[in-house]
């Protein structure tokens, strides 16, 4: 994906919410902050913390991006709590 089609994608996608098929099969929106646990040790968090996602952001690869604490991470991290 190139910067502009990435630009393109971004106007109409928040930063403050993602979108989940819960258990039921339905879709959920998860607005921000959610909880998430840490899969593994990584940075300075601890592995089966629960910590809260403030912001979401996207790669040119399309991986989600969490932001906790300042600090960026790639959602395969995490557990939605």
């Amino acid at each position: 994906m190139d910067d502009e089609e990435l630009a393109d994608l971004l106007k109409y996608i928040s930063p403050f919410e993602i979108y989940i098929v819960n258990s039921e099969n339905e879709l959920e929106c998860l607005k921000c902050p959610f909880k998430v646990r840490v899969k593994y040790n990584i940075g300075v968090l601890v592995k089966n913390e629960i910590v809260l996602v403030d912001k979401v952001k996207i790669t040119k690869d399309l991986l989600s991006v969490y932001v906790i604490r300042n600090q960026s991470y790639y959602c395969y991290h995490f557990i939605l709590v």
